[in-house]
């Protein structure tokens, strides 16, 4: 791949994830702000609890790609240094403990037929995809090549940071 291609893929996957953190604030204070029915889903502490997970997550995810994007246009090709990739190494054992009490408190929804169990489920597994495809193996493709390249290997493939991580 041409370097002003791996630039501006990089460019695009670090501000399309932090676009998605912000928007996805704003459209939560909008939503609380305008219907009164979602105060019932939003507003509820393990609501906001699983919100702030999945902000997290998305946070690591554009952190990485700004991280990579930077050290592209310095044309450095190599891992990130040891001191990021231990910061890394932290924010995904934080994201097993977040993620394991964020469990804990589905279970605890389901049994007692909380109102929004199904909303707290949905993000929960959204947290969980994201935390997968950033330390563990790739999820998501953007573009018909690599939907292409997914059918052709076998098998997911790690995330660029699970690599990192392994090497490090």
């Amino acid at each position: 791949m041409r370097k002003k291609h791996i630039v501006q893929k990089l460019y695009s996957l670090f501000t399309g994830e932090l676009f998605a953190v912000i928007m996805f604030a704003v459209l939560w204070v909008l939503y609380l702000l305008m219907f009164d029915w979602a105060a019932a889903y939003l507003a509820s502490l393990s609501s906001i609890f699983i919100f702030v997970v999945l902000e997290f997550i998305l946070l690591q995810g554009s952190y990485y790609w700004f991280l990579k994007w930077k050290q592209v246009r310095r044309k450095d090709y190599s891992a990130l240094p040891a001191r990021q990739l231990r910061w890394f190494s932290w924010f995904q054992k934080c994201n097993l403990a977040f993620l394991a009490i964020a469990l804990l408190i589905l279970l605890d929804q389901m049994v007692s037929h909380s109102v929004e169990r199904y909303w707290f489920l949905f993000l929960y597994l959204f947290a969980l995809v994201e935390y997968i495809n950033y330390y563990h193996v790739r999820l998501s493709f953007m573009s018909i090549s690599e939907v292409k390249e997914f059918i052709h290997q076998k098998g997911f493939r790690s995330s660029k940071l699970a690599k990192e991580l392994k090497k490090r």
